[in-house]
């Protein structure tokens, strides 16, 4: 009876302690998944300004299947976050997954972070791009009279604001736009993929850009600018995908990019017409460094057409383009007004190209009827040199305009081999003036050559701008996310 007993004793004991196990284990398990659904994300970048406070899109509602839109998710994010502006900035962290969106504003003291992985799809439903008023120096929108559709990462009058990330990538679906457009049935201009108008000390790094509806980049209005380690692609066929423009901007610095687009790679603008010269807000300041372009039919760098606020002091080095129509273009007319001076360019490769130079007086595309016929541009100072160029088609077309030439064009220590079927004349110049030394092939008449003594013309200025004291700081982050 006693074993019995004892038998029975041991059984339940065995039972209690296989019921106990059951229970940590089972315990253990929902704190697992508790933890599972908790994940932690640290990375490192570099920016004008570190965070204080962090977010994840996720925490906002934020769905990356590619199908949901994310647009009203951005905006509770963004407007969460603005109340850390006066305690150290907030950052909002955007992880892997497509994330479809329409067109959302940033804040101050800002930074939005792209995950490698992350890919932010632009919508196509129309009611998703808020209408705003053209642009006060174009006096109209470019694609049509009347406004433009915000672009896809927007903000006006921000201090310190950064789009940044891991190489992540935007991709502005923009072939709906480009039939639109074709079709001529838009009622407003395109949208961008990132515009900040009026704004101080910019940070736009580290992205791809794909697929613009229209122009990629465009700080306007703003000062203080860092565009860096940007590859921006759009088939080269497609419709005014400028890679970034600069507009009536000061103190800005491009470099390590890498262009493929339909139309300019950086474009620098300053208004247009009778409305830029009333705007009054010039571009200056600009330097451009180690830029590869890829555009078969526009410019790797141009100055204008919209320049009639003015261009200054621009500095552009170790440039690559490859199968682009021209080298350097500048784009004026009459009405324009404006200048475009102090241009230097350096150490410039440029492979299979329609021109090498090119300089025009009669891009006669004007915002209206109402331009000024006596409004002339000023262009002077332009300066090229140290550069080596194959399979050209024609080294340079350089075209004034009667009783206004384009003066002090110096060009030194310049080497075109030409195209198997290149023009029989390689340099067409009319109301220009300037100097060269060391070019070759031999330059037109109206550049007079000065001989291999002068071939340290063309310097560069040797201060440097405020732009490039900017350092960048080092940001360490840990984010918790669901």
């Amino acid at each position: 009876m006693k074993l019995l007993e004892k038998a029975h004793m041991m059984v339940q004991m065995i039972r209690l302690f296989f019921a106990l196990f059951l229970v940590t284990l089972l315990s253990s398990e929902v704190v697992e998944s508790r933890r599972a659904k908790t994940v932690t994300t640290s990375f490192e970048y570099k920016a004008i300004n570190c965070r204080g406070h962090s977010a994840s899109l996720t925490d906002f509602g934020g769905v990356g299947d590619g199908k949901t839109s994310n647009t009203k998710a951005f905006e509770s994010a963004i407007n969460h976050l603005s109340k850390y502006a006066s305690e150290g900035g907030a950052q909002l962290y955007v992880p892997a997954g497509k994330w479809l969106t329409g067109s959302f504003s940033l804040i101050s003291h800002f930074t939005l972070y792209l995950n490698k992985d992350a890919v932010l799809l632009a919508s196509q439903d129309i009611s998703e791009w808020p209408v705003i008023k053209p642009l006060p120096s174009y006096g109209r929108g470019r694609d049509a009279a009347a406004g433009r559709y915000t672009s896809l990462v927007f903000g006006t009058n921000l201090t310190d604001v950064i789009v940044t990330g891991d190489n992540g990538t935007i991709d502005g679906q923009g072939a709906f736009w480009w039939q639109q457009f074709h079709k001529k049935k838009l009622k407003y201009t395109r949208p961008y993929l990132i515009e900040l108008m009026f704004s101080d000390k910019i940070q736009i790094s580290n992205l791809t850009l794909l697929n613009s509806p229209s122009w990629n980049v465009h700080p306007v209005y703003s000062s203080n600018i860092i565009v860096k380690g940007i590859t921006i692609i759009a088939p080269v066929t497609s419709p005014n995908t400028d890679g970034i423009n600069p507009d009536s901007c000061t103190n800005t610095r491009i470099e390590d990019c890498y262009i493929v687009s339909g139309d300019d790679c950086v474009a620098v603008k300053s208004g247009w017409d009778e409305y830029g010269i009333k705007f009054g807000w010039p571009t200056k300041q600009l330097v451009i460094r180690r830029l590869t372009c890829i555009s078969p039919y526009s410019a790797t760098i141009a100055l204008g057409s919209e320049m009639s606020g003015g261009i200054q002091d621009v500095r552009a080095e170790d440039i690559t383009a490859i199968h682009t129509e021209s080298g350097v273009r500048i784009k004026t007319a009459v009405g324009r007004g404006g200048y475009v001076k102090d241009i230097y360019v350096k150490r410039m490769t440029m492979h299979t190209m329609k021109w090498a130079f090119w300089m025009t007086g009669n891009y006669g595309s004007h915002a209206d009827s109402h331009y000024d016929p006596h409004a002339l541009p000023d262009i002077t100072g332009i300066n090229y040199r140290d550069m080596v160029a194959d399979n050209v088609t024609m080294a340079a077309r350089l075209e004034g305009i009667s009783n206004d030439p384009f003066t002090g064009i110096c060009i030194a220590n310049v080497t075109i081999s030409m195209a198997a079927k290149a023009k029989k004349q390689p340099w067409s110049c009319t109301d220009i003036e300037g100097i060269t030394s060391g070019v070759t092939p031999k330059p037109c008449n109206l550049l007079s050559d000065q001989g291999p003594e002068k071939i340290k013309a063309c310097d560069f200025p040797t201060e440097s701008l405020p732009i490039d004291m900017l350092e960048l700081k080092k940001c360490t982050y840990r984010i918790k996310h669901a």
